[in-house]
């Protein structure tokens, strides 16, 4: 029995040594470690044995395993470092060649936008204000004079989830929270920008469009201050020497209201098909809070009066960078978004 052993031993070390790859090595392991391997056999053979040769050919079989074993670690490790070197010599880098170019990502025009715009009206002593996209009825109509079965609810045709939620199509509606949550009655001046949601698709309108809202309440304001204000807003946005007109409207949340025309960026006032021949692009409505909205926020209309104003800021950025088509803006086509990361302001953006 030793001597058969001895030669399982002297034949399994021969083919640990032949192997050529992880897989032969294995195979040498099954042959004789396994669980119906050759050694193995050996061991469940020893119940022939007599009481004397169990406990002798019992611990050879196990100096041979353990020996079998350790060669087998060390051949898989010489396989290991083998390729590692292989690797390492086929996936040689140069550094000294030249890099290929990264391309880097750009801030989006909106973001742009929305940075300036907050920047500006901070600077004039207004905070930023947030709210829910997921709206409700009251805060989103009702509470801006708007009731149900309101004719004006046609104008903005909304995007319903269930009777009383909605996807907000202004963040007046903030307006609203605002000046619920304000139990001080301090003086509020606040912005509001965000994601206004209606049923929109053209080449200046889109069914997601972002927001910018506009609240000032306290005592003795006036359409004055509204002016003014606007005045600032669109000529540091868009241009100092940029020609503006105030021409009356109707919102339900305000009264007097007013929508602000720019000169046509396209046409610079001569008539094309992106201004309807007028030479005026609309930027934003406004007007003077209602007196109703005030009340039914908490606030008694014969002490406190506001101006309130809103745009998109979607299209502040087609006005400020020249882009004909809103929808651009939404494709994410990165030949049309770096050109924003090189742009000088006296650049034209192509698309």
């Amino acid at each position: 029995m030793k001597e058969q052993i001895e030669s399982m031993k002297q034949k399994a070390m021969e083919q640990i040594a032949k192997s050529e790859n992880a897989q032969a090595l294995n195979d040498v392991r099954v042959q004789y470690l396994g669980k119906k391997g050759e050694l193995t056999a050996v061991l469940r053979g020893m119940g022939a044995l007599s009481a004397e040769e169990r406990p002798i050919i019992g611990s050879l079989v196990n100096v041979v395993k353990e020996e079998l074993e350790t060669r087998i670690k060390e051949k898989e490790a010489q396989f290991a470092k083998e390729e590692l070197e292989r690797r390492l010599k086929e996936e040689k880098i140069d550094v000294t060649l030249p890099s290929s170019k990264i391309r880097r990502g750009s801030k989006h025009p909106l973001n742009r936008i929305i940075e300036e715009v907050e920047d500006l009206f901070v600077s004039m002593g207004y905070d930023v204000a947030e709210g829910p996209e997921l709206e409700t009825d009251e805060y989103c109509f009702e509470r801006l004079n708007l009731p149900k079965g309101h004719p004006a609810r046609d104008m903005q045709d909304t995007f319903y989830i269930t009777t009383e939620y909605l996807l907000r199509t202004q963040t007046s509606a903030v307006q609203a929270r605002v000046m619920m949550a304000n139990e001080e009655k301090n003086p509020i001046r606040v912005i509001v920008p965000g994601k206004t949601y209606r049923r929109d698709d053209d080449a200046t309108h889109s069914h997601q469009f972002n927001q910018v809202e506009g609240l000032v309440v306290d005592k003795n304001i006036s359409l004055a201050d509204l002016k003014g204000t606007l005045e600032v807003f669109v000529r540091k946005m868009l241009g100092e020497d940029l020609d503006l007109r105030f021409r009356p409207s109707y919102f339900p949340f305000t009264e007097p209201s007013y929508e602000v025309d720019v000169t046509c960026f396209k046409c610079k006032g001569k008539g094309c098909n992106l201004c309807k021949q007028t030479g005026w692009i609309e930027v934003l409505g406004s007007g003077i809070v209602h007196p109703n909205v005030l009340k039914m926020n908490g606030y008694d209309p014969e002490k406190y009066s506001g101006f309130a104003f809103g745009t998109g800021l979607d299209r502040l950025a087609m006005f400020k960078y020249g882009i004909t088509d809103i929808r651009l803006l939404y494709q994410n086509d990165v030949r049309f978004l770096e050109q924003f990361d090189r742009k000088d302001e006296e650049n034209e953006i192509k698309y």
